[in-house]
């Protein structure tokens, strides 16, 4: 799948997370958090598996996590992913099952 635009979804909310997709070269993740040294290894494992289902191969992600849990960065990524591919209507089952 090809990232047609710039997309945010998300807030910057404590438990929340934020992100921006856009198009780039390769998969490149930039993440800040306040929690990157306990759990940044698993906030890009979330991502990059995500990314991997949609068969999204090019994009620059900027993640700004307040704490966000696994499901909520999850929610957030689809939705920005969906904004960015202008799938917001056609939804993607096998992933959100």
């Amino acid at each position: 799948m090809e990232i047609k635009h710039t997309a945010l979804a998300g807030t910057l909310e404590s438990s929340d997370i934020q992100f921006t997709l856009s198009k780039g070269t390769g998969v490149e993740i930039n993440l800040n958090s306040q929690v990157e040294k306990q759990f940044g290894k698993q906030i890009r494992k979330v991502i990059t598996d995500l990314l991997a289902e949609y068969d999204i191969k090019n994009v620059t992600v900027r993640a700004v996590d307040k704490g966000a849990l696994d499901c909520t960065i999850k929610a957030r990524l689809i939705a920005a992913i969906q904004r960015a591919t202008d799938t917001q209507n056609q939804p993607n089952w096998e992933v959100l099952g």
